[in-house]
């Protein structure tokens, strides 16, 4: 009888351990981003209050990294933040290397086949970012860039909505928007398609440019979709419920005073 209740107290107790090393395993929520898309996200050399550390060196942080934050916090879970390309990050959440992808993407009917996406956490309107000193800096709609030489970053819905411009000089897509920034100064191109924030962030960053924004009627068609910012999950992720919740705690006046405070401290625009 004694060997079986002491059976019974180790089975328990294996239980336990097993149990508590399962909670462990799963304490992480991994997020990917760029780390190179201010002020959504960015890396900085040195730590700051509310930055994260990125296991290559260097902290991310941006409106995506405290949204990040925000969401594991109410999961009770640590947050890690994993640097990945924009062409890799569906690619690493299918695998399971990422849990989640908060990297200002777009749910788009195209990406929404293969990863499912939460409510939007930002929502902008699509401009145009050129040099102040250009013949399209005072243009107000879409037709006033005809002929211009206009690019977007690779796999992007921005590159897409460039087809709209009439007789546009469509020029091959771009890695990253500090890649379109030094493009534009250098006079490859006339301009680059952005979410508004984006394009507040590079203004800040470079005096010398400027966005084109459009009246209702007069800018891009997209979908409210496109034009949505939404956390990405694996298919049949049991989270989409779950942050779907947490962020509708988050006051759209919280969102905005965020996304000013990002704009506001993104490194390259002190």
């Amino acid at each position: 009888m004694k060997k079986k209740i002491l059976a019974i107290l180790l089975i328990g107790a294996m239980l336990i351990l097993m149990s508590g090393c399962s909670k462990q395993t799963s304490g992480t929520f991994r997020v990917g981003m760029e780390c190179n898309y201010a002020p959504f996200n960015w890396t900085q050399s040195e730590e700051s209050e509310g930055s994260v550390a990125l296991e290559g060196g260097g902290y991310a942080d941006g409106y995506d990294v405290r949204i990040a934050q925000m969401i594991a916090d109410e999961l009770g879970m640590e947050l890690e933040i994993v640097k990945i390309e924009w062409d890799g990050l569906t690619l690493a959440l299918e695998s399971g290397t990422i849990d989640a992808i908060i990297a200002g993407m777009s749910p788009t009917a195209e990406r929404a086949v293969t990863i499912d996406f939460t409510d939007p956490y930002y929502e902008s309107d699509l401009v145009i970012v050129v040099r102040k000193d250009s013949e399209y800096a005072n243009a107000t709609t879409l037709e006033d860039f005809s002929g211009a030489k206009i690019t977007g970053q690779l796999s992007t819905f921005h590159y897409t909505v460039i087809d709209q411009i009439p007789n546009v000089d469509k020029q091959n897509a771009m890695e990253s928007f500090p890649a379109m920034v030094v493009a534009l100064n250098s006079g490859v191109i006339d301009g680059y398609v952005s979410e508004r924030p984006g394009a507040l962030s590079a203004v800040a960053a470079n005096p010398d440019l400027t966005f084109v924004e459009f009246a209702e009627g007069e800018g891009f068609e997209a979908s409210p979709e496109d034009v949505a910012i939404s956390v990405g999950l694996k298919k049949g992720s049991e989270l989409v419920d779950t942050i779907n919740e947490i962020l509708d705690g988050i006051s759209k006046q919280e969102r905005q005073e965020l996304m000013d405070w990002a704009i506001e401290n993104q490194p390259l625009s002190e």
